[in-house]
């Protein structure tokens, strides 16, 4: 049996928040909290299985912004399973579960994740039952609770020296 460490106030959420995958370098990508879902799954595509001092890992590569493909993000992750799931549509695939970090707000915790193309569907990651569990209130009437999308990084601009003879010409 896993011990578990329960909050002793739990994280009130939406029925959608903006989350963090630290692990996987995704500082923000929309999810939308399902309980009716066991495993949570991640949108990503370009699977491929390698070796790594002899576990199994996965490359794979994953557009965290919802409806947009401009951002592509390359992950590695160790697979902890290949697992029997059911999609959204009651048909039966085979799906790489990876262990990553969870950012929820200011808090983490590490999660089971499916991999999963979720081109087609509405939001890239699903947060599922087993990793919200004992964790979370969910409120399903509201959205991002925890606040919105977090900053993006600012770009430093470049500065060009100037000479003194093209301030003349």
């Amino acid at each position: 049996m896993e011990a578990r460490l329960i909050p002793k106030e739990p994280l009130k959420i939406g029925w959608r928040e903006w989350v963090g995958l630290p692990d996987l370098r995704v500082g923000a990508i929309k999810a939308k909290v399902d309980t009716g879902a066991r495993t949570s799954a991640l949108h990503s595509y370009n699977i491929a299985p390698f070796r790594r001092k002899g576990a199994l890992w996965l490359r794979f590569e994953l557009h965290p912004l919802q409806r947009s493909e401009t951002m592509k993000v390359v992950c590695e992750a160790r697979a902890v399973d290949e697992r029997t799931v059911r999609n959204s549509g009651g048909g039966v695939e085979r799906r790489y579960i990876i262990r990553t970090l969870l950012k929820l707000g200011e808090k983490s915790w590490p999660i089971e994740l499916a991999l999963a193309n979720r081109d087609q569907m509405g939001f890239r990651m699903l947060l599922g039952r087993t990793a919200l569990q004992g964790r979370a209130l969910i409120e399903p009437g509201r959205s991002y609770l925890l606040g919105a999308r977090p900053a993006k990084p600012r770009r430093k601009r470049r500065l060009f020296p100037l000479r003194a003879g093209r301030l003349l010409r």
